[in-house]
Parts: structure tokens; sequence; C-alpha cells
């Protein structure tokens, strides 16, 4: 697995560097949409080209669940749950906090996990049970023990508003009972940064697997706790994701007082 991860690393940094070399001539008139604030571009395409590539040679045979559908093939044992550019719309406005995530399952259950923040040259890895990593520094979530001192991370959704009021109740006693409250446009970054002591602890609804799965095994073997909204652990296919180091139990509490 070590020798899978080398591997993996040296191929979302390079496809990484197509992402930043992109950057610096983007034009917007080459912005799609796939629907209603969601954005794609022929960056992202392309850079899900090269990682399924390259993923398939690196280990042949195995599967791909990939946000722009560049392969739709699944396997029995391995499966690659890629997003080529975690916060697109970050990119195509020029804000520089975007990543590559790319995480393995074998027989469903996450093994491997590698986010690569790009414009900070921080790559995030993890196997599981062997701990967590930045540029090859091991790394441990935030000591802090209390919410009142706790900086936390979370998103908004683009699109499905049926649910912001009771959201938006939520984020309100967070803005009242923290350090505060950031937005970065990418769950791939806000959960490294939370497996890496910066934030301390992560939440959003209405996400897909490739947002999180790099992110929730690396928060994971950092010493954090991951789960769904319910406490359970569907946080991968079911939406919602709630990370953390050990406020994450009354981070859940307030959020579980408002959402129904």
């Amino acid at each position: 697995m070590q020798k899978l991860l080398q591997d993996v690393i040296v191929l979302v940094k390079e496809t990484g560097e197509f992402i930043r070399q992109e950057s610096r001539k983007f034009d917007e008139s080459k912005i799609e949409y796939k629907g209603k604030n969601d954005l794609v571009s022929y960056v992202d395409k392309e850079a899900e080209q090269k990682l399924v590539k390259g993923l398939s040679d690196i280990l042949p045979g195995s599967g791909f669940i990939a946000e722009e559908g560049t392969s739709t093939h699944k396997s029995d044992i391995y499966n690659w749950i890629i997003d080529p550019l975690d916060g697109t719309t970050n990119f195509t406005h020029g804000i520089p906090v975007y990543a590559v995530s790319v995480a393995l399952m074998k027989r469903g259950v996450l093994a491997l996990g590698v986010v690569y923040e790009i414009n900070r040259d921080e790559c995030f890895h993890a196997i599981k049970g062997e701990g967590a990593f930045l540029n090859h520094t091991a790394i441990k979530v935030s000591e802090t023990r209390t919410l009142e001192k706790s900086l936390l991370a979370t998103g908004f959704p683009y699109y499905n508003f049926d649910q912001m009021r009771q959201y938006l109740t939520i984020i309100n006693e967070f803005m009242q009972t923290t350090h505060g409250l950031r937005r970065m446009g990418s769950a791939a970054v806000d959960l490294v940064y939370t497996a890496c002591g910066r934030f301390e602890g992560f939440f959003e609804y209405n996400l897909n697997a490739w947002d999180v799965a790099a992110g929730a095994l690396i928060v994971q073997e950092a010493g954090g706790t991951v789960t769904d909204f319910k406490g359970g652990e569907d946080f991968l296919f079911g939406r919602e994701i709630v990370a953390g180091n050990i406020t994450q139990p009354r981070m859940l509490s307030t959020i579980q007082k408002h959402w129904k």
C-alpha cells in the first residue's frame, strides 16, 4: 500500500501542476453548467482523464466513482473515488483554494486518501491504520477541547435549498458559540485543514462521495471523528458530514438540535 500511495502522490501532483498551469490562462467563456450553479470546465474534465488513466495503470482492473463520469467501471474489490478539481467555482473566479482529491476503497472500506492543495503545494495523505501526513510529516487534529475556542468550517449548498432555514439556524448558533466559521469553497480542503488542526471541525450537507472520501479518511487517521448528521457512518454516500476533533460530539449535538 505504501508503494501504491507514492505512485498516487506523484500522479496527483502532476495533475495539480496541469491545473496550476491552466489557472494562469483560464478563459471564463469555457465554463459549462451541469446544473444550477454547478460549474465544470475543460480543466476538470482533462484532469479527471489524467487521473483515470494514471490510476488504471497504477492498479489495473480497479473501478471508479468519478465526478465528471470519465469512467463508470466498478470493481468488486478496488474502486477509486476522485474529484479532479474540488473547488471549481473558486478556480474559475481566480480564488486560490482548490484541490485534487483521490481516495481508494477496498471492498467498500476507505483504504487510502490523498488531497493535494495546489496553490500551497500541500499534499495530505493517509493509509488506513497508518496515520495522516502533510508533505510526509505526521499531523494530528487540534488539541482544543472546547467549542467556544474552536474555529469551524462549513459550506453552503449551491442548489437544493429546501433545508436552508434549518441550516442557517445551525450556523447562527455556531457563530455565537465558537471563534467563528469559515467557508473555503472546497470540502476536501476543509477536511484536511481539520485533520492538521487549522480547524477544529467541519460540517456540510448536500455533498457527494468524491467531495469527502479522501479528506474523511485523513481526518480519521489524524485522530478525528467523522459521522453523518445522525451520528452514523453514512457520511460517504449519505450527503452529509460532521468531522472534527474532541469537540465533534458537541458539534453533532448542536446540529441535531435543529436538523430534521
